[in-house]
C-alpha cells in the first residue's frame, strides 16, 4: 500500500462531522493525544521495565492516521507533505546531520504567515 491509498482508506473509517471546526479539532487533538502515547509507552519502557514496544509501534500507526485525516480536511496529498519536509530537512542539514550551527534554522524555517 502507497501513501494515498493509505489516506484514502483513513477516511473510510472515520467519523463524519457537521462541524468543520470540531472535525479539524478531533484530527488535531487525536494526533497530539497518539504522540503522547507514544511517549508514555517509551517512558514506561525504558524507566520502569515494562516492555510496551508494542504500544509505541500501534500507536505510532494511530498518529498517522490522524495526520492524513488532517491532510484530508485541507485537501493535502499526505506524500507530497512528507517530500515537502524531506527537501525542507536536506536544505537544514546539507551535511546530513544536525549540528550545533543548525540550530537556527537560518534560511530554512517556515513562515505559516505567509
Amino acid at each position: 500500500m502507497n501513501l494515498k491509498e493509505y489516506q484514502e482508506l483513513c477516511k473510510k473509517t472515520a467519523r463524519t462531522f457537521d462541524d468543520p471546526d470540531k472535525e479539524i479539532m478531533t484530527w488535531g487533538l487525536g494526533v497530539s493525544g497518539e504522540a503522547g502515547d507514544i511517549g508514555g509507552c517509551i517512558k514506561k519502557t525504558m524507566s520502569h521495565d515494562n516492555d510496551q514496544t508494542k504500544g509505541v509501534r500501534e500507536n505510532i500507526g494511530d498518529t498517522m492516521w490522524y495526520a492524513a485525516m488532517i491532510c484530508n480536511f485541507y485537501g493535502w496529498n499526505f506524500e507530497e507533505v512528507l517530500e515537502e519536509n524531506i527537501e525542507k530537512l536536506k536544505k537544514r542539514y546539507k551535511e546530513g546531520k544536525f549540528t550545533e550551527k543548525h540550530a537556527g534554522r537560518k534560511g530554512t524555517r517556515i513562515d505559516w504567515n505567509e
